[in-house]
């Protein structure tokens, strides 16, 4: 009897999407009031199923619907998005997202997320230049022959620098760009394909689940939540070196095995065929010449611009896609790519990310399904309800647990907040504790689950080296095990501490 062969990424997303469908059956439906800034009028915008009305503008206004953020935080920006208010929720009829909605659902996710998803083909088409000049293939031999002896620096510094950015701005979709580059060297130093995704997802994962300065998590949360965003840095800077390092020794722990002895690998049965996809061979250093080190050097800077320009500049999907672009085009001339060969090999490099693409659009789809469906805010108004009155420490567990649930209804980090904090962020008063500890709350809370969501980036992530995700469950479980144990600690302890 022939062994079953796990569901790929699409068909796992799929079935998860099937699964929320019949949900919105049984969930019943319910919505809370929501208020928004209108910065044309000066007036906040109250917004519920009957009606929609203008109030003024004013402190007293924030304060009449129990919403305790200053008012600044609104008219200057920091909150751009529409929160949920306290005490509103109601239910409503119900709205079952039938057999019509589910097989719509992948269609409208793509249409959702087409600014990433262009992101992604353009990076393939990138890769595909970079592949053809065969400065990829000149530099990883190049750098293998310096690493010789430390790869592991390799480690260390990747998953270091990627949750600097992670900590920061919420370096997390731009991580895709990664993958396609950082594998081959990984494979060169003679890791595995696993240990590259490691060092980049789970780096990420780290930093934007211990969020510092992150205006995506940390100081939008904490404006919602009506406290200044640096109450309880330190505690965030603690989680931060303590669960990167548990991070950084399990994946050297693991990598050094694999190194040893090829056959540990988890992935070992695709050794051959993901060096074949990474076209891992024998480059003579020597070929790396000065197109080709040009050609790296410009496809180096389309990543410092684009960090350079979410951190600074407020670019977003469209500015970043543009920088990739012109850095493809810029390597076509610098090489000396024909004009018909340069489109061809173009598109066949986004062709080869076009998997990749349609895994972040099905996943987006579960969210539409789950919005329709009207289902999400009955999710979060159970989940306060629970919360509830309970002593400090388990107030400070449950609350952790609680966001790694309610991440999986509302994945987004920012949207998470603003929905949540008005709701949640009360709760601290009734039990004693700092509102800050619903902010930590929500950044670990959601930043666990992320780690296996599969209607996060990690799919996405494993589809570019055709790594399935019962092989990743297999990989990061003990960690993942380790660090629910040590969040969880450490959050009990921190409420009696307050």
């Amino acid at each position: 009897m022939k062994k079953l062969k796990f569901p790929s990424a699409q068909t796992i997303l799929l079935i998860i999407a099937g699964l929320v469908a019949l949900l919105t059956f049984f969930v019943p439906a319910g919505k809370y009031d929501t208020l928004a800034y209108d910065s044309g009028s000066n007036a906040f915008i109250r917004t519920s199923e009957e009606n929609t009305e203008a109030l003024p503008a004013t402190q007293a206004t924030l304060e009449s619907l129990n919403i305790i953020i200053p008012l600044e935080k609104f008219t200057n920006g920091d909150i751009y998005k529409a929160i949920n208010i306290p005490h509103t929720y109601k239910k409503l009829d119900a709205q079952p997202q039938g057999l019509v909605a589910f097989l719509k659902s992948p269609i409208k996710g793509i249409i959702d997320a087409a600014d990433i998803i262009f992101l992604v083909l353009i990076i393939g088409g990138l890769i595909g230049i970079m592949n053809h000049t065969g400065a990829f293939d000149a530099g990883i031999a190049w750098l293998a022959k310096t690493l010789h002896g430390h790869e592991y620096i390799l480690i260390v510094l990747v998953t270091t620098l990627v949750a600097a950015g992670g900590t920061t701005f919420g370096f997390a979709e731009e991580t895709i760009a990664f993958f396609p580059i950082l594998i081959p060297v990984f494979l060169a130093a003679k890791y595995d394909a696993l240990v590259a995704i490691a060092c980049i997802f789970l780096g990420s994962s780290i930093g934007t689940m211990c969020s510092t300065i992150n205006p995506f998590s940390t100081i939008i949360a904490s404006d919602a939540a009506g406290i200044n965003w640096t109450t309880g840095w330190q505690g965030r800077v603690f989680m931060l070196g303590m669960t990167l390092l548990i991070t950084i020794i399990f994946i050297m722990r693991y990598a050094n095995r694999v190194k040893k002895d090829p056959s540990k690998s988890i992935i070992y049965n695709q050794k051959a065929q993901i060096e074949a996809l990474f076209h891992q061979g024998d480059v003579k250093v020597s070929s790396f010449n000065w197109r080709l080190r040009i050609a790296l050097f410009v496809f180096t800077a389309c990543f410092i611009v684009m960090i350079i320009g979410v951190s600074r500049l407020d670019w977003w999907f469209l500015e970043m896609t543009t920088t990739f672009l012109v850095g493809a085009i810029v390597i076509g001339i610098i090489t000396k790519i024909k004009e018909g060969v340069f489109i061809e090999v173009f598109v066949k490099g986004a062709g080869d990310l076009l998997g990749v693409a349609l895994i972040i659009g099905i996943a987006r789809g579960v969210t539409v399904i789950m919005s329709d469906g009207l289902i999400s805010d009955t999710m979060l108004y159970y989940a306060s309800d629970v919360t509830s009155g309970m002593n400090k420490g388990l107030f400070a567990s449950v609350m952790t647990l609680t966001y790694s649930g309610l991440s999986f209804f509302i994945p987004s980090s920012s949207g998470m907040a603003v929905l949540t904090m008005p709701i949640m962020a009360p709760l601290a008063d009734t039990v004693g504790v700092g509102r800050e500890l619903v902010v930590n709350a929500y950044q670990y809370g959601m930043g666990l689950l992320y780690l296996i969501s599969p209607t996060g980036l990690i799919l996405p992530s494993l589809a570019i080296a055709k790594v399935g995700y019962d092989k990743w469950l297999k990989f990061i479980m003990p960690l993942f095990i380790i660090l629910v144990i040590f969040t969880l600690i450490v959050m009990t302890t921190s409420a009696y501490l307050m």
